[in-house]
């Protein structure tokens, strides 16, 4: 298996963990990923010490409450494919964060290095743009939780939807090298989930440009790929859906990418 690829605990832990990725864990600097599935009435908290942090309600609802904030009742979708955005609940550094489940609950815990600038706060769907992007089979829907204009010290989370048959993060692009203004260096997680769990399943690539880093993986519900360094675009066969959440952090907040060359001339047909 790759090491690139992280596969769930099919049983979740005492507190509801079915991921847990420290950077320790990935061997970089950054980016921390974590996914929990609550039962109805169990409490989730977190102290997130030097982190920034943001919990993003995938599925199901409940209350939430840091040390100067609480939000009753949040959340609504039923599943990442119910028609509407996550509501997410964004905590700075030295703060932490609690939630109760009001029903079955799944989130997706995102950190990366915080300065406590910036008060904790609920990001409601209305808070979120959606946007299409490509065009023809390179088209998909993406979900702005935490683009580059909205307020955080390291983090960038979207949700990406890529119709049945269609390639996203393509054409292939990279942000590995600190060479601003033209790259900036993020590394990323692709957390992925399908609507068929037993029979669909995905394709990511992750490469450089001299393939010493050349991986094709298999991805099925539930995985979760690290990007390190290098391309990576996703294929999601016919007859799925396939949805994943990125999560990217790197040492400046900015979104600077090169395009595969190779590939580039695709831009030109939208």
């Amino acid at each position: 298996m790759s090491e690139l690829l992280v596969r769930p605990k099919q049983t979740p832990e005492a507190d509801g963990s079915v991921i847990k990725v420290s950077p320790e864990d990935a061997r970089w600097g950054y980016v921390g990923f974590e996914v929990y599935q609550l039962q109805e009435g169990q409490s989730f908290t977190k102290e997130t010490g030097d982190r920034e942090i943001a919990v993003v309600l995938l599925s199901g609802k409940a209350d939430a409450s840091t040390n100067s904030n609480s939000w009753d009742n949040i959340g609504q979708r039923t599943s990442v494919f119910d028609d509407s955005p996550a509501y997410t609940v964004y905590v700075s550094s030295n703060d932490q964060i609690n939630l109760k489940a009001l029903t079955d609950l799944e989130i997706a815990v995102c950190s990366a290095p915080g300065k406590g600038t910036y008060e904790a706060r609920l990001i409601t769907p209305e808070d979120v743009a959606v946007a299409r992007r490509g065009y023809g089979s390179l088209e998909r829907e993406i979900h702005n939780i935490l683009p580059a204009d909205k307020p955080a010290d390291s983090l960038f989370i979207f949700e990406v939807f890529t119709p049945e048959g269609n390639w996203s993060s393509y054409p292939p692009h990279k942000h590995d090298q600190e060479k601003l203004p033209e790259e900036s260096y993020l590394e990323e997680t692709y957390y992925h989930r399908t609507n068929s769990p037993e029979n669909a399943f995905a394709i990511q690539r992750v490469y450089t440009d001299d393939k010493s880093l050349n991986e094709t993986i298999v991805v099925k519900d539930g995985d979760l790929v690290l990007v390190p360094k290098g391309y990576h675009p996703v294929s999601n066969p016919p007859g799925y859906k396939l949805y994943y959440l990125n999560v990217m952090a790197g040492p400046v907040r900015e979104w600077k990418f090169t395009n595969d060359k190779d590939h580039e001339w695709l831009l030109e047909k939208n």
